[in-house]
């Protein structure tokens, strides 16, 4: 960006609630075209939020309506990262707040993600559809040093969640906690998590714990993005989803809810939907402007 253009309009939403004071705070700039990435990072970094959001024009053969397909791109404070879901879904509104709902079609770095804007009582909730997820092994090693640096014993994991490295866009480390005051009770070595998780390419670490048959509560640390914890994480949620019904742990055809960021004082909900023959996850959620 040159020192005579114009800043570009840095806008503050929070995804998956639509309390400001509850959900995923994210940036968004709606046209990003004069930025580099180095004044990107630096507007990340200067709103400390886990991920902002920045649009650009259409790359060549993306498809989608004429005015509703975008590149769009996510930096955390201290980096760019593939994919996030709550950046997606606040961008989704924001743009529903202009050019009404519909749907929407996102280059990412990960693929492209579809999203549809509905609008409910007065409120736009945004509906985006994952690239195609994958689960991997991990290592019993790196599991270990997982649990050492979160301070969990191991007989703390739920043993009907085996851990899984899931893919929907970005990788998620999945560990399920087998009580929900082992999931509320979160101190870890930051610096020996975020080390793990450069090693291991990893995005967040899934923390989750199973109330019902398709209700959960999450928790997701991001030492790499420089922040503590992510309040509600929607790139997670469709990792956790794919991983959840490849395992056989809910059905093929469910939607799951995930409760996220009460533990911080900023509770957000998130739907997960899973659909039979499709490979790919649904992460639906409400977002709102603040400031």
């Amino acid at each position: 960006m040159t020192t005579n253009a114009p800043r570009p309009e840095v806008l503050r939403y929070t995804a998956f609630s639509s309390d400001p004071a509850g959900g995923n705070l994210a940036g968004v700039v709606l046209d990003a075209a004069d930025l580099d990435d180095s004044e990107m990072l630096a507007i990340a970094a200067d709103l400390g939020y886990s991920e902002s959001a920045f649009l650009t024009a259409p790359p060549e053969g993306l498809g989608g309506q004429e005015g509703r397909a975008y590149r769009i791109r996510f930096f955390s404070p201290k980096a760019e990262v593939p994919f996030c879901g709550h950046a997606t879904v606040a961008t989704a509104v924001a743009l529903a707040e202009r050019i009404g709902p519909g749907e929407l079609v996102f280059a990412t770095p990960a693929g492209t993600v579809p999203v549809e804007v509905s609008e409910e009582g007065g409120r736009f909730r945004a509906t985006l559809t994952s690239v195609e997820p994958h689960l991997e092994e991990i290592t019993d090693d790196d599991l270990a040093e997982a649990l050492a640096a979160l301070g969990w014993p191991a007989a703390d994991l739920d043993p009907a969640f085996p851990p899984r490295i899931a893919f929907a866009g970005a990788r998620h480390l999945v560990l399920a906690s087998a009580t929900r005051a082992r999931l509320a009770d979160l101190a870890y070595d930051f610096a020996r998590l975020e080390a793990l998780m450069h090693r291991l390419d990893l995005t967040t670490v899934q923390l989750v714990w199973r109330e019902s048959a398709t209700v959960f509560h999450a928790r997701d640390p991001f030492p790499v993005g420089g922040v503590v914890e992510d309040p509600a994480t929607g790139a997670a949620a469709a990792a956790f989803g794919a991983y959840a019904r490849e395992l056989g742990l809910v059905p093929e055809d469910a939607v799951l809810t995930l409760h996220q960021g009460e533990d911080l004082g900023r509770p957000g909900e998130l739907a997960v939907t899973l659909r039979a023959g499709d490979r790919r996850v649904r992460v639906s959620g409400a977002a709102a402007r603040i400031g």
